[in-house]
């Protein structure tokens, strides 16, 4: 028995290494700030380390986890919701991922304008558009881990899209074919 435990924590430790900067990525888009995603993903990995042999041999333990993440940041901030996503000051928060463009002033101030954007969205967009287009699942596989058909992902992101496209700080960052 200590032997499968011991290769169950080990499993759950890769799988914690390898998917921590995703994880963290998901949980700081859907909560707008650095201390909160870090909560959520503490939060969601104790959940997940419970059930781990459970996750462990789900067909796809990534997606797993990513529900519980979702179901967990639901539940939290059911009530107040929409002034928990309400930026906080002028900060943004720290970086994540963004192309390294050699601009670094106008990488943080497209990087704001999008944060600030995605807070003014409702939270089911808000979660359509991340999980559909920044962390690039497929309309069925946001539609599993929002736990709502693929008609509701296709449009909440399409609502989320356009409500982005509208607003004039975003839109003067989109290139089309190459043109500003």
């Amino acid at each position: 028995m200590g032997e499968s435990k011991q290769a169950g924590d080990s499993a759950f430790q890769a799988f914690v290494t390898g998917r921590w900067p995703r994880l963290m990525r998901t949980a700081f888009l859907l909560t707008g700030e650095q201390h909160a995603a870090e909560d959520l993903v503490q939060t969601t990995l104790e959940q997940v380390y419970v059930a781990w042999r459970r996750v462990a041999s789900a067909d796809e333990p990534e997606a797993y986890v990513r529900r519980v993440m979702i179901n967990a940041h639901a539940r939290r901030h059911r009530r107040k919701l929409r002034e928990f996503l309400a930026p906080k000051g002028d900060d943004p928060g720290p970086a994540h991922e963004i192309a390294d463009t050699g601009d670094r002033i106008a990488q943080a101030d497209d990087r704001h304008a999008l944060l600030k954007a995605l807070a003014e969205l409702p939270p089911r967009q808000r979660e359509a558009v991340v999980l559909r287009y920044w962390e690039d699942l497929t309309e069925t596989q946001t539609a599993a881990a929002m736990g709502c058909s693929v008609g509701a992902v296709k449009s909440n992101a399409a609502k989320g899209i356009a409500k982005l496209r509208a607003i004039p700080a975003l839109a003067d960052m989109v290139t089309y074919g190459g043109r500003k």
